[in-house]
């Protein structure tokens, strides 16, 4: 893979840190997921966040260790020489009263590639906690998914996720740079921010317009036709007819050529303004086909739609399953689970699971050996409880 041959340490939980570094090592990396005595906290997550681990750690090695000690400080630097980068999430001011702030590995490591995750870069909020749904709420995302006066959170962690991912473009573009100089650098991407990248598109409306946009659920379309519709058989389907293509192919195929013939609606910028008149006929003509005849209509005329779906849909989606996208992930409770990859297809080579998620502290012995320790100087950090070894912990019990 791409990435073979790097080493990342990961200090993260929740989901922006585990989710930079898990692209990186489905990409090749060796990532090795540093986590505290206690594990990763969100192990015992429950509810909406239960599968937070499983799903945003595989292909990783975990070294349990207690980074407060003085023995276990020293094993971090020595495992800290052997790696390219650390990927870190931890609130503002954590690292540094680990001694493991970037200013001081820069010393001690100079070629290492320090991301930073954070909820906000520098500036008057940098020293702020922050979470995805209140940048969403802050970062004007939240407004824009809810009806007017009901701001929503969208439906994922879209703000972890895509703060983890500049993180992840920061670590690969920094990589590229130290061939040309020999030296690391400060990567830094936050919540807040990519929030804000993400409405860019709304800010730029309203400057262009002078018009405060909308919520999406109260948008004004550019396009003609660009709704979910119910069929005759109770399903929902969106279905966009963007294109003077789109439009002559619906005409056509559901029997409705007098439409083209009207001049008020030979474009797209003109049909948009004739929306009164076009959807009851698009409504009824759709409404009376079944969505599995809707759908093989639209296909065969290359018209964009899609069924309406549960994310439980998924697990079978005969698309997502060809060509092994979909990874088989060993979850907590010993059950398996068919979980999207990466959506990258790269010279043919799609990411495959090589590691399942580990259990805390499985990689202990293993990553403190490649860092040069002996058998005898691990036990003797595991038998102080300096680090955590998954064959001497007290079994971890799976979540209910």
């Amino acid at each position: 893979m791409p990435l073979a041959g790097i080493r990342v340490l990961e200090m993260g939980h929740t989901v922006m840190g585990p989710s930079c570094s898990m692209v990186l090592a489905d990409l090749g990396a060796d990532v090795i997921k540093v986590e505290p005595l206690e594990g990763d906290r969100t192990r015992a997550n429950v509810g909406f966040g239960s599968a937070i681990f499983p799903v945003f750690n595989r292909n990783k090695r975990s070294l349990s260790i207690d980074l407060k000690s003085e023995a276990g400080c020293a094993a971090m630097h020595k495992v800290l020489a052997t790696a390219d980068a650390l990927v870190e999430n931890f609130a503002p001011g954590t690292m540094d009263r680990l001694g493991l702030g970037y200013e001081a590995l820069a010393k001690a490591h100079p070629r290492l590639i320090f991301c930073s995750l954070k909820g906000f870069l520098s500036g008057p909020y940098e020293k702020r906690a922050a979470l995805d749904e209140i940048v969403q709420f802050m970062g004007g995302l939240a407004y824009m998914t809810g009806p007017r006066g009901m701001p929503l959170r969208a439906g994922s962690s879209v703000v972890d996720i895509m703060g983890g991912l500049f993180g992840a473009l920061g670590i690969v573009a920094a990589l590229r740079e130290r061939e040309r100089t020999g030296c690391g650098q400060l990567i830094e991407s936050a919540l807040f921010e990519s929030t804000a990248f993400m409405v860019a598109q709304h800010m730029g409306q309203e400057a262009l317009t002078g018009v405060a946009p909308p919520p999406m659920p109260e948008k004004a379309s550019s396009w003609a036709v660009y709704d979910p519709f119910e069929t005759a058989d109770g399903k929902t389907v969106f279905v966009g007819i963007t294109s003077d293509n789109h439009w002559r192919s619906f005409c056509a195929d559901f029997g409705v050529e007098e439409l083209l013939a009207d001049p008020a609606l030979k474009t797209n910028p003109l049909r948009t303004r004739q929306r009164d008149k076009i959807m009851p006929v698009v409504t009824a003509k759709f409404s009376a086909e079944t969505l599995e005849s809707l759908c093989a209509r639209l296909e065969r005329l290359k018209i964009p739609f899609g069924p309406l779906a549960k994310p439980g849909d998924l697990f079978e989606d005969r698309h997502l399953n060809v060509g092994g996208r979909m990874l088989d992930i060993l979850l907590p409770t010993g059950k398996r689970a068919k979980l999207p990859g990466i959506p990258l297809d790269m010279g043919g080579r799609k990411p495959r699971v090589r590691r399942q998620p580990p259990v805390m502290g499985a990689d202990t012995r293993t990553v403190l050996a490649e860092a040069g320790y002996t058998a005898a100087q691990i036990d003797d950090l595991v038998a102080r409880r300096v680090v955590i070894s998954a064959d001497t912990a007290a079994p971890q019990k799976h979540r209910a």
